[in-house]
This record gives C-alpha cells, structure tokens and sequence, in this order.
C-alpha cells in the first residue's frame, strides 16, 4: 500500500483592478475602518463604471451625496453594476 500524504494550502483575494478602496484608502484584502475581519462581512461592490469599493464605505458614500450619487473616481452618475 502507498502511503502518501498532502496539504493543500489556499488564499483568496478579491478580482479588483486596484488594490485599494478608493474611499477608505484600506486594501481590498483587508476590510473597511468600519469591520474587524474582511471576507463575506466587507464584501466588494462595483459601480457600472467598473469600479470597486468596499460595500460600507460605498453605502456611505452614496448616502451623502444628493440629488444624484456619483462615482467617487470618475465622477459618472452611480449605479451598481449588474451581475
């Protein structure tokens, strides 16, 4: 009988085209100021226009801004993007 043994080893990173929150400034594999662990809690979400913010502070940001929310990168009018 062959005894073999093996570890698997796994990491996961979010499939972002920057490295950090454009609000916050936090790296997308950590968390917002507002969580204490990243992962399923400080989830990423994309705007229309591509670009990708952690769920808290994109919440945030969209709340404050009036009559119509705008991309804090490029400044198009806000829209989640569709799955």
């Amino acid at each position: 009988m062959l005894d073999t043994e093996w570890h698997a080893v796994a990491s996961w990173t979010w499939d972002a085209h920057d490295d950090a929150c454009g609000i916050c400034r936090m790296a997308f594999d950590g968390c917002c100021p507002d969580c204490k662990m990243p992962g399923d809690d400080c989830p990423l979400m994309w705007g229309a226009c591509n670009h990708a913010f952690h769920l808290h502070c994109i919440l945030k940001w969209v709340n404050s801004q009036s009559p119509r929310p705008q991309c804090p990168m490029c400044r198009r009018d806000w829209k989640f993007r569709a799955e």
